[in-house]
């Protein structure tokens, strides 16, 4: 999907439709990350610390269960 940059004031805006907004869980009062690899423009919902707690614990399981099978997978 193209997009154009909106001006906003002194400012320029990105304007996302509703349908994206949605699929993400994205509304006006969620604080968003803007980051950049220094050719792309990287923007994504900031989350909390919770989820990303979840996903060290999941993994830490994995290894636990998993880990000589992928270790050996591996080999």
């Amino acid at each position: 999907m193209a997009k154009r940059l909106t001006r906003h004031g002194n400012s320029l805006a990105l304007v996302i439709e509703r349908p994206i907004l949605d699929l993400l869980g994205i509304d006006a009062d969620t604080p968003l990350e803007i980051s950049t690899d220094g050719r792309v423009l990287i923007v994504s919902p900031v989350r909390d610390g919770g989820h990303e707690e979840k996903f060290k614990q999941a993994l830490e399981d994995t290894h636990r269960r998993y880990g000589k099978a992928l270790k050996r997978l591996a080999e």
